[in-house]
C-alpha cells in the first residue's frame, strides 16, 4: 500500500511540474505571429499549384512574402490569380490593394515561325536544351525553335503545342495565363511575354544582318525588306539597323493591318490569329507559293553530320 501511494504522489508531482512548465512556457514564449495567420488566409486564396512562376518556391512561400509586404504582388504577380476574378477580388480585400488585370495580364508568344531544316541527323537527347548545345543546334537556323517541346512540358495550362509541320512551338493565347515558365525554359530565348492587348506578333528571330555561312535563315525568314517599316503611318514600327529587322512600339499601333498585308513572307500576324493555320506567303505572292511547292518535290541531299 505505501508503495502505491508513493507511485501516485510521484506521478502527481510530475503532472503538476509539467503543468507549471507549460504555463511558464506559454507566458514566456512569443505568440504566433500575426503574419503567419495572414499568410494562411492568403494561401487559401491562391491557386496552390506550386509552379514557382511567381519567383517563390511554392504558394505558401509566396503567401508569407505577401503577408510581410503586399507590394510583392506587383513585383511578383501570380498570373493564375490575374485570370481568376473571384480569387483576385478576395486577395485585394485581404491585402488592401487594387489591381487592374488589363495592365499586368500578359501572354507568351514564340518569336519564330519554324520551317528551318535539320542540320543533320540528331541522335542526342530529345530536348531543346540538349540539342542547342551541340554544333549550334540541331537545325540550320541558329536562332530558330528546335521543336523538342521543353516549353510544352513546363506549361501548367496545356497552352503550348508543337506544330507538326513546321516543328515549332505555338502558344494558344486563349489558354495562356502569362505565368512565364516557358520563357525561363527556352534555351534560345525565343519566347516573350507581351501584354494581352498586343496587336502584332513578329515571328522571326534571325538576328544576324546577313546569313551566317552554313547557318542561313529559313526560306520564310524575314527578308529585311523594310516594307512593314515603310508602310506604317503611325511610327509603331522601328527599324533596327544592327539586326536588320523591325521592332515595335505597341502603344502607337492602331492595328490597321497594313504591315501584315505587305510582308512577303507573312512573318507578321495578329495575336488573335496565332493558332490559325497560315499560308506560307501572303495572297499576293502566289508565284512564291508555287515555287516552294515545286522545290519541296525535289529531294535534297541531307547533311551527313551526325549530331549526338
Amino acid at each position: 500500500m505505501p508503495d502505491t501511494v508513493l507511485v501516485i504522489l510521484i506521478l502527481g508531482g510530475i503532472g503538476v511540474l509539467c503543468g507549471i512548465l507549460i504555463f511558464v512556457v506559454n507566458r514566456v514564449l512569443p505568440k504566433e505571429p500575426g503574419s503567419l495567420k495572414k499568410a494562411q488566409e492568403i494561401l487559401e486564396n491562391l491557386p496552390n499549384m506550386n509552379c514557382g512562376a511567381c519567383g517563390f518556391p511554392g504558394c505558401f512561400a509566396y503567401a508569407q512574402a505577401l503577408a510581410e509586404d503586399k507590394n510583392t504582388f506587383f513585383s511578383n504577380t501570380c498570373a493564375t490569380v490575374m485570370q481568376q476574378e473571384d480569387m483576385l477580388h478576395k486577395l485585394e480585400e485581404i491585402l488592401d490593394i487594387k489591381m487592374d488585370p488589363s495592365v499586368i495580364d500578359k501572354k507568351a508568344v514564340v518569336k519564330c515561325f519554324g520551317n528551318s531544316k535539320p542540320a543533320g541527323r540528331y541522335n542526342g537527347i530529345k530536348t531543346c536544351r540538349s540539342a542547342s548545345k551541340i554544333a549550334g543546334g540541331s537545325r540550320v537556323c541558329p536562332y530558330g525553335c528546335l521543336g523538342y517541346g521543353d516549353c510544352v512540358r513546363v506549361c501548367p495550362n496545356g497552352a503550348i503545342y508543337i506544330d507538326p509541320e513546321n516543328k515549332v512551338a505555338v502558344v494558344d493565347p486563349g489558354k495562356c495565363n502569362g505565368c512565364g515558365l516557358c520563357v525561363k525554359e527556352c534555351p534560345r530565348h525565343l519566347i516573350e511575354l507581351v501584354p494581352s492587348n498586343t496587336n502584332i506578333i513578329f515571328r522571326c528571330s534571325y538576328e544576324a544582318p546577313r546569313n551566317i555561312p552554313n547557318r542561313p535563315k529559313c526560306d520564310l525568314g524575314c527578308l529585311g525588306c523594310k516594307k512593314c517599316f515603310k508602310v506604317c503611318e503611325n511610327g509603331a514600327i522601328l527599324w533596327n539597323e544592327e539586326k536588320a529587322m523591325p521592332e515595335f512600339d505597341m502603344s502607337k499601333c492602331v492595328m490597321c493591318g497594313k504591315c501584315i498585308e505587305v510582308c512577303p513572307h507573312n512573318r507578321l500576324i495578329a495575336l488573335s490569329n496565332i493558332t490559325k493555320k497560315q499560308d506560307p506567303c501572303t495572297p499576293d505572292s502566289k508565284e512564291s507559293v508555287v515555287s516552294q511547292k515545286e522545290e519541296s518535290k525535289t529531294p535534297e541531299k541531307q547533311n551527313d553530320i551526325i549530331l549526338q
